[in-house]
């Protein structure tokens, strides 16, 4: 049984050690040229489509929450006449 239990352990060691290095490349050195290119375009928008689209959801929940917001206030100023 110890016995299992230790080829067990050896086998996951070298099974997560030996898959870890094969799927992470360092990329690093690019994102930072990408980053630092002076192109004209904002640095939370460099990342691509996603950073875009996360960015005018952002904008639009930002407005519309603000919008929202706003009119409960003026809703809540106003009482409701009792008959």
């Amino acid at each position: 049984m110890l016995r299992n239990m230790l080829a067990l352990r050896q086998i996951t060691q070298r099974t997560i050690s030996a898959t870890s290095r094969r799927q992470f490349e360092n990329k690093v050195r690019e994102k930072q040229k990408l980053f630092q290119e002076d192109n004209g375009i904002p640095v939370y928008l460099k990342g691509g489509i996603a950073d875009a689209l996360l960015y005018r959801a952002t904008m639009l929940l930002t407005v519309g929450g603000t919008a929202y917001a706003i009119y409960q206030m003026a809703v809540a100023s106003f009482p409701k006449k009792q008959d």
